[in-house]
C-alpha cells in the first residue's frame, strides 16, 4: 500500500513536472514571436528614417516615473559638468 502511494505521488509529481515545463516552453516560444515582431517594427522604424537607438531611449525612459527621469538626468547633467561636456 505505501509502495502505491509513493508510485501515485511520483506519478503526479511527474506530470506537474511535465506540465510545468510545457507552459515554461510555449511561453519561450511566444517571447520569441513577440522579440521578432519588435525586431520589425524597429527595421520598419528605420526604413522611414527614425534613429532606432533614440526610439529604444525614449522606450526605456517612458518606463519609468518622473521622478526617477529627473534624478537620473540631473546625475547626468553633473557629470556630464564635471567632464567639462556641457
Amino acid at each position: 500500500m505505501a509502495d502505491e502511494i509513493t508510485d501515485n505521488s511520483q506519478t503526479v509529481a511527474a506530470g506537474q513536472l511535465r506540465a510545468l515545463i510545457e507552459r515554461i516552453e510555449r511561453l519561450e516560444e511566444e517571447k520569441q514571436t513577440i522579440s521578432d515582431d519588435i525586431k520589425d517594427v524597429y527595421a520598419e522604424a528605420k526604413g522611414t528614417g527614425f534613429d532606432t537607438k533614440a526610439l529604444r531611449t525614449i522606450i526605456r525612459m517612458r518606463k519609468k516615473d518622473a521622478a526617477e527621469r529627473q534624478e537620473e538626468e540631473a546625475i547626468l547633467d553633473l557629470y556630464m559638468a564635471a567632464l567639462g561636456m556641457e
